[in-house]
């Protein structure tokens, strides 16, 4: 048994809220799931926007070399039929090899929504799908609200599914809509329809019950084996099914087979690419492909992956493109010292008493509020420091950071003034910055880069600060986080201080040695 996977991140997963892409953008997104091995790719609606056209027109230049494109649309007007339906022609102008038709399977939306009898609603079905599939080369039928329908009048929902086949449908997709099934109902009624029907089943699941995983792989498990999603889940009001989950789930956990195997490990590259061009932050909790899916904290955990990764993980990550992290803080014990000095490229003795030293400096500092879980680069700097591998590449001789204001209508101007020494050398220098932080960073590069020419290469992509004791008011402590890149690795590094100029900058010079640290070891 094989399972067809259609994806609908390019339509149906647009209409999320703050989603969109540019036709460009679209294109992009086509060929990375070309890539991955998705059979189907759901373009758009072309007779809804003139952006899914574009895309159709730009696509058509450089064809997908695995998957086949869909354009998709809904039944043709009643007072029109599908010859002289603008929507329709549209929908043939895209030039899918697929075309994808939804209409209406629930009694209730042909009388409130359509205002038209049970009866025409078949004629519709029917009708469009003869003079789409005389057209095209495969038509897929969305049976909109199904689930809803059979349970409000099971032989009209069926009678719909018997209009579309008759009007030639390849693939009858059976549609919770409202996503609000529950699994044990899904895969009942997916067992049922099947057993009245000879065409392939479809299953497209929306998650308003949180549900949308579990209650596709149950129409799977009950002979679905065409799939509709999205990357990342996304979609209308709680998203679509997220095909990130459904794909490793499907092959690794029933056992049948979807995309290309080797293809797998392009899963997590695929889904961040997406979550890039929507200019949405990564879910680091995302089942199999997220940063904290194979992360391990407890040392009890810790210790039993490093004797036997089936301990904590479902799954071998590297299959899905992940990889195991193990992280520090002050529930760590010897053994996630050991791990993480292993994975820092540092080894480190079980018995050499520095290991149980960090253990100790771990937990006085998060103590006093440093956290090292989204800053790896501080706890290395940390590490090297306690086994004496560590080399300071400046010293710091004073800095001073100024925050004027001229005038009630302009904005501050912020100073920053730093003097340090490099092997005896002193450097002193001034930057202006857009706020004090910005312009201490700015100083600090400016002091050091004729010594260091590398730093130039780096730059801040996130900035966090949390206050942590509100008690304290404005004297309370804050911990900055900071995250750098160089352009092919990012970092993270950490600062605690009640004074955030002094936390910014420990943040900062730690963010500058881990750079400097590393172009030394290459």
């Amino acid at each position: 048994m094989t399972v067809h996977i259609y994806d609908t991140t390019l339509r149906d997963g647009t209409q999320a809220e703050d989603v969109s892409f540019s036709a460009e953008d679209k294109v992009r997104v086509a060929y990375a799931l070309d890539e991955l091995g998705i059979h189907y790719v759901e373009g758009g609606w072309p007779g809804s926007n003139d952006r899914d056209m574009e895309f159709f027109n730009l696509v058509a230049k450089k064809p997908l070399k695995n998957a086949k494109l869909c354009a998709f649309g809904a039944t043709a007007r009643a007072d029109l039929g599908p010859e002289k339906d603008g929507s329709i022609q549209k929908l043939l102008a895209a030039k899918t090899p697929v075309v994808t038709i939804f209409g209406k399977s629930w009694d209730l939306h042909v009388t409130e929504a359509l205002r038209i009898s049970l009866d025409e609603n078949l004629t519709l079905i029917r009708r469009t799908l003869e003079y789409v599939k005389g057209r095209v080369d495969e038509v897929i039928y969305d049976a909109e609200h199904f689930f809803d329908g059979y349970k409000a009048n099971p032989d009209y929902a069926l009678s719909t599914l018997k209009a579309a086949e008759e009007g030639g449908a390849d693939v009858l997709v059976l549609c919770d809509t409202n996503g609000g099934g529950l699994p044990d109902e899904i895969g009942k009624i997916v067992a049922e329809i099947k057993a009245k029907t000879s065409l392939p089943l479809g299953i497209h699941c929306h998650n308003d019950g949180e549900l949308a995983v579990a209650n596709s792989l149950a129409a799977v498990a009950m002979g679905a084996t065409h799939v509709q999603g999205t990357m990342n889940g996304f979609g209308e009001r709680c998203g679509n099914a997220n095909l990130v989950s459904i794909i490793p789930n499907v092959m690794l956990k029933l056992g049948v087979g979807a995309i290309p195997a080797d293809n797998l490990k392009l899963l997590r590259k695929v889904s961040r690419f997406v979550d890039e061009l929507a200019n949405r932050k990564h879910e680091k909790r995302q089942a199999f492909v997220g940063d904290s899916a194979f992360a391990h904290k407890g040392g009890v955990h810790v210790s039993a992956v490093q004797r036997n990764p089936l301990t904590y993980e479902h799954i071998d990550p590297s299959v899905v493109g992940n990889r195991q992290r193990i992280l520090i803080s002050d529930l760590s014990g010897r053994a996630n010292v050991l791990a993480k000095a292993k994975e820092f490229g540092i080894e480190i003795d079980e018995k050499d008493p520095a290991a149980l030293e960090v253990v100790n400096d771990l937990k006085r500092l998060e103590n006093q509020g440093f956290l090292y879980e989204g800053a790896e680069a501080s706890f290395e700097i940390l590490l090297k420091k306690r086994l004496g591998r560590h080399r300071k590449f400046f010293d710091l001789l004073g800095f001073r950071v100024i925050d004027e204001k001229r005038s009630e209508g302009e904005s501050p101007i912020a100073e920053a003034t730093i003097m340090l020494s490099v092997d005896g050398v002193v450097e002193h220098t001034a930057a202006i910055g857009n706020g004090p932080v910005n312009a201490l960073d700015s100083a600090l590069r400016k002091a050091l880069e004729k010594f260091y020419p590398a730093i130039n290469d780096v730059h801040l992509t996130d900035f966090k600060v949390r206050v942590l004791a509100s008690g304290g008011g404005t004297e309370a402590r804050v911990r900055v986080l900071i995250e750098s890149s160089d352009g092919d690795e990012t970092w993270g590094t950490v600062g605690v201080s009640e004074n955030i100029i002094q936390a910014s900058y420990a943040a900062l010079v730690d963010s500058i040695e881990y750079k400097l640290l590393r172009d030394e070891e290459k």
